[in-house]
Parts: C-alpha cells; sequence; structure tokens
C-alpha cells in the first residue's frame, strides 16, 4: 500500500505516540493508563471516515506481519510491552472478524487533516446554532415566535400539481374503483385550471395588444405628420405641430383657423339642415380673399381650377383617378391654369410699363405680347432666325402667345411669316385644329425627323422649344432660356404629356403624366441641391416613409421647398399629386389650417386617395397600387389638426369630426362616433356636447343633436368608452341619458358598495355617492324606471345599509336595529339562522362585501343594548325582575345567531371578523 507507514529511527513510531499520547512514559504507568490507552486508541478509530487504527494492523511495504513489527518496536522500548502486544493482537483479531467495514490505512497527517476537517464542521455548526439563537431573539422581541414559523414553513408542500394516489393491490375492487373516480376528478381538476390559465393569458395577451393599439394611435397623433421631425435634435427645425395648451378658457384657434372654422360650420350647417350642398372649395376661397395673402388666394383659385373637372360617379376613387380621361382633364386644366397666370403676368407687367411696352393697335393677346417683348427683348438678340414681326423675333412671337394660350393670336404670327417658316405653317394649322393638340403619326414623325436633322443644335432658343411643343419631341431638353421659371418648365412639360401609346414615338420622344409626376417628386435632383438645402434641413424634411424619404428630399430640394412651400405645393398640385401636396403642406405649422381644408375639398368632391388603415403614415404607398400613386391617411389628418383645440374648443372639433361620418376604423367602429367620445372625455363637456338630464327626466339637447339622428347609439358609445377608463360617475350619467337603467344601477352597485360602511361628512366621497344614487332613485320611483330584478333590488338594499351605517355611526342605536330587523339580512334568532343562510346565497358580491361589517355593526348595536340594560337594571331596581331577564335572554340569543350565521355562510370574512364577534358575545356572557 503506498501509505502504508514504514519504521523509521528518525521518526517515533505510531505505537509509541499513542502511548505518549495516553500519558505512558514507562512501564510504571502502564497499569494506569491502560483505559486511557484504550480509550485513545479508539477515538482514532472512531472518526466519520471510517479509519481504523489499531496497533495490529500497521503493515510495511515490504509484507511483515503486524506482530513482528509491533515485537521489534517492543523490545527497543522495554520488556513490559508483552500484555500490550497481546491485546493489540486481540484487537486485531477481533477488527478483521468484522466483514462490513472496509479496512482504510492513513498515516498520521492524513488522519489529522481528517480531523481538521471535522472540526471545521462542527464549528460551522455551531455558529449556524448561534445565529439561530439571534434571529430568534431578535424576532422575538417583534412578537414572532421563530420556532412555530419554522414548523408551519417546513410543513408547507412545494408540490406545484397533485400528489399521485396510492397504489391498492389488485384485488382491491373498492379500492381500484375509489383511485379510478379521484384520478378522473383530479384530471378533469388539473385540465379544467390548464385551460383557465391558457385563456386567462390568451384574453390578457388580446388586451394587451388592444391597449397598445390605442398607446400607439395616441402616439402617433401627437407626433408630426409623417414621423417628421421626430428624431431631430437640431434648434433649426420647424416647430411642432402639437402647440402648447393655451390658457385655460381661451381659444387656441389663431384667426386664420377661426375663419375657416366658421365656412365649415356654414358648410355642415347646409348638410345637416338638408339644403343643397354649397361648394366647400368656394367657402373656404373666400378666407383668402378676406386674409389679404396673394399666395393663398392664388392657392385657392388654383385649387378649384384643378378640382373643376367632369367626376364620374365611381366607387372606387382610385379607379377614377387613374383613368385616362381623368388625367387628360387634370393636364388640361393645369394648362389653362398656368396660360391664364402668365396672361395676367404679362397684363400686369405691360401696365405697369406703358411707357416702355407701347401698348396700341387692336386689343388682343397679339398686341399684348408684342407691347410684353417691347420690356422682355428690348433690343434684337444674337441667333434668332426667320426674320422678325413687327420689329419682334418671329418665333419669340409664336412660344409666347402659345404660353398665353391663345393660338389664333400664334396663327396670326404665322400668317405674317408664312414665307420664312416652310411648312410649319401646315403642321401648325393641323396641331390647332386637333381636339387633343396633337398631330398624326405621320406628321408628327416628319415633324420629328426635321428637328433632329436640322434644329437640334439651332441658336434659336424659342425655334427649338416651339418645335418640341407642337412635336412632343426631345423631352429631355428642360429650355433654360426660354422656360427660365417654374411656371414655364411646368407649362412646357404639360404640353409634351402623351396620354395614348401608339408604338410610334421612341423613348426619348414620348413623356407620360406618370413620369412627370416621378420627375417632380423624385428624380429631379440638379447640381444645386445641396447648395439649395442645408444639412439640417435635409435631414429634418426626409422622413415621410423609408420608400419615400430619398425622393422626396430629393424634390423638394430641388424648388427650395422650406423657403418656397407655395410654390413646391403648386409643383406637386398641378401634377395630380393631391396627397403628396397636402402632406406636405401640412408640415409647415403655419400653413396647416390651409393644407387640411384643401384635403377636406378633395375628400368632399371624392377626389381623395385615403390610406386602408387608420395606423398608416400620413403619406404612404399600398401595395398594388400604380407606382406613382400616395395615399393620406385623412382621419389622422384630421385629428392632427383638431388635437391644437379639442380642449378648449370642442364645438369646432366636433364640426371637423362630421366629416368623419362615414369612414370606419380598423375594428369597424365608425370614425364620428369614436373622435366624439374621446373629445367628450378629453374635454369633459358632458352637458354641452351630449346633453343634460333636467329633475323631471326630461334630456336637454346638446350639440351633437344636429349632427346625429341617433344620439342615444353616440351617447352609449361615450359611457362605454367612459366606463372603460375607470370613470364611472361620469359613466352613470351618460348611461342615464341614453336611457339605459341595467347600466346606472350596475355601476352605482359598483360605486356604493366601498363606501356605504364610511363615516359620512360633507363634501366627502361617500355623501356625493349618496345624493346621486338618491336622486336617481326617486327618478326612477317617480317615472316608474326599474332595471333587472337583481341588479334593482342590491341598489335599493344598498341605499338601506347606507342609511344603517349613518343611523349607526351617528349613535342611533335603536332606529338602526330597526333597519336592520326590517332588512332581514342577518339572523336576529336562533329560528331564522338557516333560512338567512340561504337567502345570502343570492346576495350579489356588492352586498357580500359589506358583510364584515354589518355583522359587527350589528353584534355591537347589541353589546350596546345590553350595557344599556345592566346599567338600568342597576339604577331602576323597581322594574319587573322578569322582564329584564327576558331582554337579557334574547339579546344572548341574538348575539349567538349572529356567531352561528357567520361561522355558516358559505363565505370567506376579511380579517379577524370572527374573533371580534365572538369577544364582544363572551363580554355578554
Amino acid at each position: 500500500m503506498p501509505n502504508a507507514i514504514k519504521p523509521n529511527r528518525r521518526r517515533p513510531h505510531p505505537i509509541r505516540l499513542v502511548l505518549r499520547s495516553a500519558g505512558v512514559k514507562c512501564m510504571s504507568d502502564w497499569k494506569t493508563n491502560e483505559i486511557r490507552v484504550k480509550t485513545t486508541v479508539i477515538t482514532i478509530c472512531g472518526t466519520r471516515e471510517r479509519i481504523i487504527c489499531y496497533l495490529g494492523l500497521i503493515r510495511s511495504d515490504a509484507g511483515r506481519q503486524p506482530h513482528q513489527e509491533f515485537s521489534s518496536v517492543v523490545a527497543m522500548e522495554a520488556e513490559g510491552f508483552g500484555e500490550l502486544l497481546q491485546q493489540a493482537e486481540q484487537l486485531a483479531a477481533e477488527t478483521e472478524a468484522v466483514s462490513e467495514l472496509p479496512h482504510v490505512e492513513r498515516n498520521l497527517q492524513e488522519i489529522q487533516q481528517a480531523g481538521e476537517r471535522l472540526r471545521s464542521r462542527t464549528l460551522t455548526r455551531t455558529s449556524q446554532d448561534a445565529a439561530d439563537v439571534k434571529a430568534s431573539i431578535l424576532l422575538g422581541s417583534r412578537g414572532l415566535d421563530i420556532f412555530h414559523i419554522s414548523q408551519r414553513l417546513e410543513s408547507l408542500s412545494a408540490a406545484t400539481t397533485f400528489e399521485p394516489l396510492e397504489p391498492v393491490k389488485d384485488t382491491d375492487i373498492q379500492g381500484f374503483l375509489k383511485n379510478e373516480r379521484d384520478n378522473a376528478l383530479l384530471s378533469a381538476i388539473e385540465e379544467s385550471r390548464r385551460r383557465t390559465f391558457l385563456l386567462a393569458e390568451e384574453y390578457h395577451r388580446e388586451s394587451m395588444l388592444v391597449q397598445w393599439e390605442q398607446v400607439k394611435q395616441r402616439v402617433l397623433h401627437t407626433m408630426l405628420g409623417a414621423g417628421e421631425d421626430a428624431l431631430d435634435f437640431s434648434q433649426d427645425v420647424e416647430p411642432s405641430f402639437v402647440s402648447d395648451a393655451g390658457t385655460p378658457g381661451r381659444s387656441a384657434l389663431d384667426s386664420v383657423e377661426v375663419a375657416y372654422g366658421r365656412q365649415i360650420y356654414v358648410f355642415n350647417e347646409k348638410i345637416v339642415n338638408g339644403h343643397v350642398q354649397p361648394n366647400l372649395g368656394d367657402l373656404c376661397a373666400s378666407v383668402a380673399d378676406s386674409l389679404d395673402d396673394k399666395n393663398v388666394s392664388d392657392m385657392w383659385l388654383m385649387v378649384k381650377q384643378m378640382t373643376d373637372v367632369l367626376l364620374v360617379p365611381a366607387k372606387d376613387t382610385l379607379k377614377s383617378r387613374t383613368s385616362v380621361d381623368m388625367q387628360m382633364a387634370f393636364v388640361t386644366q393645369a394648362l389653362q391654369f398656368l396660360e391664364n397666370s402668365y396672361k395676367n403676368y404679362t397684363m400686369v407687367t405691360v401696365f405697369g410699363n406703358l411707357h416702355q411696352a407701347q401698348l396700341g393697335g387692336v386689343p388682343g393677346t397679339y398686341q399684348l405680347v408684342c407691347s410684353f417683348l417691347n420690356i422682355k427683348l428690348p433690343g434684337p438678340l444674337p441667333g434668332m432666325q426667320d426674320g422678325e414681326v413687327e420689329g419682334h423675333p418671329v418665333w419669340a412671337l409664336i412660344y409666347y402667345c402659345l404660353r398665353c394660350g391663345d393660338l389664333g393670336a400664334a396663327m396670326q404670327v404665322v400668317n405674317r411669316a408664312q414665307h420664312q417658316l416652310g411648312d410649319f405653317k401646315t403642321w401648325f394649322q393641323e396641331y390647332m385644329n386637333s381636339p387633343d393638340r396633337r398631330l398624326a403619326p405621320a406628321t408628327e414623325n416628319k415633324l420629328r425627323l426635321h428637328y433632329r436633322r436640322v434644329l437640334r443644335n439651332s441658336a434659336d432658343p424659342y425655334k427649338r422649344a416651339v418645335y418640341c411643343l407642337i412635336g412632343k419631341c426631345d423631352i429631355a431638353d428642360n429650355h433654360g432660356e426660354v422656360a427660365d421659371k417654374t411656371e414655364d418648365y411646368l407649362w412646357l412639360k404639360f404640353k409634351q404629356v402623351c396620354f395614348d401609346d401608339d408604338g410610334s414615338s421612341a423613348p426619348q420622344d414620348r413623356l407620360t403624366l406618370a413620369q412627370l409626376q416621378k420627375q417632380l417628386l423624385e428624380d429631379y435632383v440638379l447640381s444645386d441641391i445641396r447648395r439649395q438645402s442645408s444639412p439640417t434641413w435635409r435631414m429634418n424634411h426626409g422622413l415621410l416613409s423609408r420608400s419615400l424619404q430619398h425622393s422626396a428630399i430629393k424634390g423638394e430640394s430641388h424648388f427650395s421647398a422650406i423657403q418656397q412651400p407655395f410654390l413646391y405645393f403648386q409643383v406637386l398640385f398641378l401634377t395630380a399629386q393631391f396627397e403628396a401636396a397636402v402632406a406636405f403642406l401640412f408640415r409647415v405649422e403655419r400653413l396647416r389650417s390651409h393644407a387640411v381644408h384643401v384635403a377636406l375639398v378633395l375628400y368632399e368632391l371624392g377626389l381623395l386617395l385615403k390610406s386602408s388603415g387608420q395606423s398608416a403614415q400620413l403619406l404612404s404607398q399600398e401595395a398594388g397600387d400604380p407606382p406613382m400613386v400616395r395615399r393620406l391617411n385623412f382621419i389622422r389628418l384630421l385629428m392632427l389638426y383638431t388635437r391644437k383645440f379639442e380642449s378648449t374648443d370642442p364645438r369646432e372639433a366636433l364640426q371637423y369630426f362630421y366629416f368623419l361620418r362615414n369612414e370606419k376604423n380598423s375594428q369597424g367602429e365608425n370614425m364620428f362616433m369614436c373622435c366624439v367620445s374621446e373629445l367628450v372625455i378629453e374635454s369633459r363637456e358632458f352637458d354641452m356636447l351630449l346633453g343634460r338630464l333636467e329633475k323631471d327626466g326630461s334630456r336637454k339637447p346638446g350639440v351633437i343633436d344636429k349632427f346625429a339622428g341617433d344620439t342615444r347609439a353616440i351617447i352609449t358609445k361615450v359611457a362605454l368608452e367612459a366606463e372603460n377608463k375607470g370613470l364611472f360617475e361620469e359613466a352613470v350619467k351618460l348611461y342615464e341619458l341614453a336611457k339605459n337603467p341595467d347600466k346606472v344601477l350596475e355601476l352605482m352597485n359598483r360605486l356604493l358598495s366601498p363606501v356605504i360602511a364610511q363615516v359620512g361628512s360633507t363634501q366627502s366621497n361617500k355623501e356625493r355617492l349618496k345624493n346621486t344614487a338618491v336622486a336617481i332613485a326617486e327618478r326612477y320611483r317617480t317615472q316608474g324606471v326599474a332595471g333587472e330584478k337583481s341588479v334593482d333590488s342590491t341598489f335599493y338594499l344598498l341605499l338601506d345599509l347606507m342609511t344603517f351605517f349613518d343611523e349607526y355611526h351617528v349613535g342611533h342605536i335603536d332606529q338602526a336595529y330597526d333597519v336592520m330587523e326590517r332588512l332581514k339580512l342577518v339572523p336576529l334568532s336562533q329560528d331564522s339562522v338557516e333560512e338567512r343562510v340561504a337567502a345570502f346565497r343570492h346576495f350579489s358580491d356588492e352586498v357580500r362585501h359589506n358583510l364584515s361589517e354589518v355583522l359587527l355593526a350589528t353584534m355591537n348595536i347589541l353589546f350596546m343594548q345590553y350595557k344599556r340594560l345592566k346599567g338600568a337594571t342597576a339604577g331602576t331596581p323597581g322594574r319587573p325582575q322578569r322582564s329584564m331577564e327576558d331582554r337579557d335572554s334574547q339579546l344572548r340569543s341574538q348575539a349567538r345567531a349572529l356567531i352561528t350565521f357567520a361561522g355558516i355562510i358559505p363565505y370567506r370574512m376579511a380579517g379577524d371578523t370572527n374573533a371580534r364577534l365572538v369577544q364582544m358575545e363572551v363580554l355578554m356572557n
């Protein structure tokens, strides 16, 4: 064995150590210390590691017998160790006879280490016991019995499921059937428990999703329209559309919003009263006239022009908007607006410079253009071709006549210079006589061929521009020398737009409306984009959506939209991108009211493409739509706009919500009702908006009455929303307005139950609810209104209990006793206990929750009567003893009946109710 102990002269033998540890120094000490030696050996052999160390089992590596080694050691020490040897051998023989114990051999160092480990364990256990003692002292000083608490904790079962049943013998049929029955019951209970938890989790998850969706909508409604500026931390930003709340009682509307709101009121009044629907565009344009702002006036003039199209009844607005006829009508209206605007500009310029214009001759566009060129082109220009007419370049005259929209004046110029123009007169006559302002394919190809061969590199910019207009060719040339303004560029591009695809036009000569829209909204990027837009502006206005972000920056940057918002709005609106135009203008706070009312005009005319979901961004693109079609979240637009003033001007907000009467949210709910519900709850103007209930039970109409024929549905919706938000008192009033007595009494029961046992005081919660409940009870009894039987009986029982507690708290114990006796809620005799227990099962939770207080108050009344009786007995010895004893016995019997009732009813009462009842009953005995 590797751990065997070998004899060594330098190290004392283990036997000697054992003897020394027992106090044996010589043979004379052997007899005295014999018992100590045995004790020492046994102690060493009794360790927890089952170490058996005895004198005769020390083996050497050479395999010597134990008695040989022992004899040599004893010879070296003294001759008197023979007896010790015999005892050691006898001990060895006895140990070897025990076969269950293993022979473990260790040296003294290992034995010492094992002993130290045992000692450390003993010390740890001792320190733990000391800690338990200290804990017991600390908790005992606070009145806690740590010993009993530990026992109770140890007795608790940590099993989360039912314990398995005890097995039974195969021949025990009765036990087998009992186990099968118990197993079936336990399985059913466990399955029901599992399904209950699953349903609870599912309902909780659905509720959380609904609440989260509402929170998301609320957050979206308090952020900028399409998410713009939401993450911007720079100082150079547009102010948030959610303006600071105005001073309470003061309107949050500015003068422009008030003017628009007045026209919306007029429009809705006409509709509500059944009159002919007025033109909302004309009403809003009248606001622009009163503002004395040319930009706003021009904007509404453009809106009226662009919406003055032949509306084809169509259920699908997208189909109507994307039809060829509708798009051609939009382009025609845009051209008329641009041509009329330019003609007015020409007239203003000429009449502002009459001396230089030298206006004369026959009034008309031709003379007007000649006078305008006297100002525009006062001297001869290099590169002009094909001569002049009345001192002006012929192609410049033709171009500006076309620009003013007068083809007759242009033909007049052509006729005067026809010898220099070649075949152009024939082409222009065909163009002029065409209903769609389009040459025949053969003529168009001939003109385009002539343009590419001769005129593409011509030095006369007006000649090139006129040929590109007539032949709709070279759409890549922007003609910057001629079309130096945005309006001129738009007019030139509109003239080149094609709607029919006959296959004769090359891609570089064909421009569609969708291509022009894409070019203006997304692709129009010139080299001056960085110069026209600062980095801060680009960052702040690129958050329309991830798909639209980059394109929106491009279009807005080129047109310097933030500096010229009306210009960029005009660009988008004239190209029939109404939704993008409104969304852009809405992002400019000072122009937000204009954008909203433009959207209302489009909505009323059926020209607005609306988002399919309320949670969509303000401007979005939906799957399945054509590439350049955008949709506007109209519901969100109105709610964002009214958010500013709905708390201070709820009447005006209601006017705007009326436009949502035909819209529904994702849950299929009417948006007008939803917005009214939220408006009423936020503003708390219940009486003004929904009406007021008079004392006689009649309802005084509110503002909502003129907007909806069935006001009960709206009031019920608002009441339900108030109930869901925990506004029970407001919900009671609303349900009463909606003629729903069941909900009125149900909510009143929930409100009264927690307060009926409280001590009433002036202006307290209990007093307010009591007055409301009494008024409802009187009104219902006068009108003969009754709710569901169980709810109705609970309501009047709670009122009676409130009367009982009021009498009890003021010390009128006899009156309180009479009330309780009439209510028959608790037994006042042993004979009525069973009857009251049976009746208790039919009571609602609102009544049961107050049972503890009712029992304690009743017992206290009996105890006070008992004390009064005892005091009266001592003070008036002349009273009949018989009657006094009967009354005393009756009070004790009533107290026992209450305790019996409290112990039998299947309801766990709160706190120490039973203990207090027993204590008072004992005091009476």
